[in-house]
């Protein structure tokens, strides 16, 4: 005996876990089990009717008394059951197993960022840099199939980390920038923008996005900014230029008072915008921490991986269980409804 035709055998088919487990695929039929009930009714009301003219010899206390006249429901109840799982079989049970495939042409992005000491400034809370950091986190935790590296500079340029899909690294890495790490100051971001195209260079993928965000001019560093952005254009890498903060004073530590100082700040809007308009990209200038955030989502929106979704839904019916047991329990029906079961003790 096969495997699977053992399986027709197993009683957890009529179980009510089992059945609730199934989906139906023509449901309607389910609506067909009122005619059992139906049946009973017009099968009591015919019996009503007829009326035999012969009266049995036992006295009616007997035959109710006498157990073995339960044995004439037998026939009966074969056919019910059988037209229950009749019915079971025409609504189709089956489970369904679906699986989807996802398929991406995802983008390289380099995130170079500034962590010269203007990025102190308290203009953003509690100052740029941390504003950066969790705008940045916020973006890399919502991007799907990209490689993501990063480069932080001040007086010079360093590679934090490669391309990687490594998300929970990048964030972990992210939350460790702190102004300490460079011991040369200055703004080189020209350097920075060389170390970003380096990184990229070998790079394959269809789309290569360098996101550049600093907030003061360059006066530091051995590459010239625009020669760095041609460079990257050469090798068809997008940029997107961020000047974060404010031009005038701003808020920067406290007093002996206890009172907020004032310090100036200047930020070179003119070569971020240069820069972005060599590398095909978009100038964005973020006064506040939500300016930020939503240039973070705006290039998100710019720059969005190419998924493709394909689902396989699997299917299988468990109609031929109910109705074997359908079948057999009609010619259970058929081979008892004439022999002496169904004409013991008449009503």
């Amino acid at each position: 005996m096969s495997e699977q035709f053992k399986e027709f055998f197993s009683w957890s088919w009529f179980s009510p876990e089992t059945l609730q487990s199934f989906q139906w695929e023509n449901a309607w039929a389910l609506n067909l089990l009122w005619l059992i009930p139906l049946l009973l009714l017009i099968r009591k009301f015919v019996k009503f009717l007829k009326n035999p003219v012969l009266e049995l010899s036992l006295p009616k206390r007997v035959r109710k008394a006498n157990p073995w006249v339960l044995l004439r429901i037998i026939p009966s109840l074969f056919f019910f059951v059988s037209l229950l799982l009749i019915i079971i079989a025409i609504a189709r049970p089956q489970r369904s197993n679906e699986r989807v495939e996802r398929f991406t042409e995802g983008i390289d992005i380099m995130l170079v960022m500034d962590i010269s000491e203007s990025m102190d400034l308290q203009d953003f809370t509690p100052n740029r840099l941390e504003a950066a950091k969790n705008t940045a986190n916020d973006f890399i935790n919502g991007r799907f199939g990209d490689r993501i590296g990063m480069v932080v500079f001040a007086g010079e340029a360093y590679s934090l980390a490669p391309l990687t899909n490594d998300y929970e690294l990048l964030t972990d890495l992210i939350s460790e920038i702190s102004f300490d790490m460079m011991e040369a100051k200055g703004t080189a971001i020209g350097s920075a923008l060389a170390s970003a195209t380096n990184r990229m260079k070998e790079s394959e993928s269809v789309s290569k996005v360098i996101i550049l965000l600093s907030d003061g001019e360059s006066n530091a560093g051995n590459v010239d900014p625009l020669f760095a952005a041609n460079l990257a254009a050469a090798l068809e890498i997008k940029i997107y230029t961020i000047a974060v903060g404010k031009d005038g004073m701003v808020p920067y530590g406290t007093d002996f008072f206890g009172r907020p100082q004032m310090v100036e700040s200047y930020l070179d809007e003119t070569t971020l915008r240069e820069i972005a308009r060599i590398g095909n990209g978009e100038f964005f200038r973020a006064s506040d921490g939500g300016a930020l955030q939503n240039i973070f989502d705006r290039i998100d929106t710019l720059e969005k991986a190419e998924i493709e979704e394909n689902r396989f839904k699997e299917t299988s019916d468990y109609y031929r269980v109910y109705l074997f047991w359908a079948i057999i329990a009609f010619f259970g029906w058929f081979a008892l409804k004439n022999s002496f079961l169904n004409n013991f003790l008449l009503d």
